[in-house]
């Protein structure tokens, strides 16, 4: 069998990969793991947070009776961000948080992401340890004796105390006053959060999507689908519009004008903002290897230094933890900032961005000209686990990516990767032209199905 974690915990289709039965085993696992970990006789202390899909309240029964069943108290924040999790795990002193979410996958889909008593994910060794144990039968897991059974408790209203943590990174008293935005709440997550955090700050806020019925999570919706978005915020006369995913984690905009302002940008004006303030940890910049080429134009331009990472938020906040910076990111809207949080926030990055907009007086429109995005295309073709796997040693593949990036003349790149987070292998052009680069990504993907299919 293979590994249950991927890139951002374990996913997969609720009720058929990510059974009641694999949550108990996720629960229990994990409540063997902190008990080890606080030694014996300990009670071990966890949050439990989700977002709003059908299978949500499910999977967080089986996870909470598992952790129940290794002796843990368990205590329920209901329908939060996958930050919050985070945060309040750290302001709570808990041992662990649980997000259940698939994040921006469709409502069927659901996961399980672990925190630690310091609000990060787990490594990639405690993960294996939870993996080994969920994986084989000769590795036992914690029973607790009837008088060490957890309880399971609820703590909803805590989600205040997130959104007043939010608030506070920005200084002054309504620090958005009349600043007009539209905010798309993929109906998960920040449905539960936006509305009361942009009125705490002032803003005029007109709040969408944020009607969940259990299977509308993202659909048509969030950042994955901002098509709606940048016509309303356009035709309304907004000064921008901000979409979330189904855990808000991750946030993309759209400027006055209704064009797409995405991670890459976002982090772009955040780095040379904060370069400008002088509070740019050792003047650099973290973002993964599927960021723009553009970026790197900028930082060159802007004297901003570049840490390139994996494709993951995770191994983002682990260079920038390792090495002291506090900004970075992922192009899909994953940012960082750890001067506030302990993982990325989308509705951080909102605030953060209008901050921008409202102490420079500058329209985003104008933000964003301190960088250039070239053309870029991803073709996303399903793969099993065995073409994900066979992707790296087919050398027909390899020649067809080094064919097409002498055809580029050094003015672009081809960027292939198995997803970590879904049954897909993702293929990535860029280049000066839109019409070759889309050519080049079309004929990588036939190369692809032809190797390995």
């Amino acid at each position: 069998m293979g590994r249950l974690f991927g890139t951002d915990g374990i996913r997969g289709i609720a009720n058929r990969d990510l059974s009641i039965q694999r949550g108990a085993q996720v629960g229990q696992a994990l409540a063997t793991v902190l008990r080890e970990r606080l030694g014996e006789g300990s009670k071990p202390r966890v949050f439990i947070g989700k977002d709003t899909r059908l299978s949500s309240d499910m999977i967080e029964a089986a996870l909470a009776s598992g952790l129940c069943a290794g002796g843990v108290d368990c205590f329920s924040l209901g329908v939060v961000p996958t930050p919050a999790v985070a945060c309040l795990t750290v302001s709570h002193r808990m041992d662990a948080g649980v997000m259940i979410s698939a994040s921006h996958n469709p409502f069927q889909f659901n996961g399980i992401k672990i925190f630690g008593p310091k609000g990060y994910k787990l490594t990639d060794e405690e993960e294996a340890e939870i993996e080994d144990m969920i994986l084989d039968d000769a590795i036992p897991m914690h029973k607790a004796e009837a008088g060490e059974i957890g309880r399971y408790s609820r703590r909803e209203e805590l989600a205040e105390e997130y959104i007043r943590h939010i608030a506070a990174t920005l200084p002054g008293e309504k620090p958005l006053a009349g600043m007009r935005v539209l905010v798309d709440c993929a109906n998960g997550s920040a449905s539960r959060t936006a509305e009361t955090l942009f009125r705490l700050l002032g803003a005029e806020a007109e709040v969408i999507c944020q009607e969940p019925d259990g299977v509308n999570v993202n659909q048509g919706c969030g950042s994955t689908h901002i098509e709606a978005l940048r016509e309303r915020v356009r035709a309304g006369g907004y000064a921008l519009g901000v979409a979330f995913d189904g855990d808000a984690d991750r946030c993309l905009a759209v400027d006055e004008t209704g064009a797409l302002v995405d991670g890459d940008q976002m982090i772009a004006i955040f780095a040379n903002r904060m370069k400008e303030r002088g509070t740019l940890r050792k003047n650099t910049a973290v973002v993964t290897v599927m960021s723009n080429y553009g970026f790197m134009n900028f930082a060159r331009e802007s004297g901003v230094a570049v840490k390139t990472t994996k494709v993951g938020d995770r191994y983002v906040l682990e260079t920038m933890l390792a090495e002291g910076y506090n900004i970075g990111g992922e192009q899909s809207g994953h940012i960082i900032f750890t001067d506030h949080m302990t993982t990325g926030d989308g509705q951080l990055s909102a605030v953060q961005l209008m901050g921008v907009m409202a102490e420079t007086g500058k329209p985003l429109s104008q933000l964003t000209r301190v960088i250039t995005i070239l053309p870029q295309v991803l073709v996303n073709m399903e793969a099993t686990v065995d073409m994900k796997a066979g992707l790296a040693e087919s050398l027909e593949i390899s020649a067809a990516v080094r064919a097409c990036e002498e055809e580029l003349q050094g003015r672009g790149r081809v960027l292939i990767r198995p997803s970590g987070t879904e049954p897909l292998i993702r293929v990535m052009v860029e280049g000066p032209e839109e019409g070759q680069i889309r050519d080049i990504a079309n004929r990588i993907v036939a190369a692809i199905r032809e190797a390995l299919s």
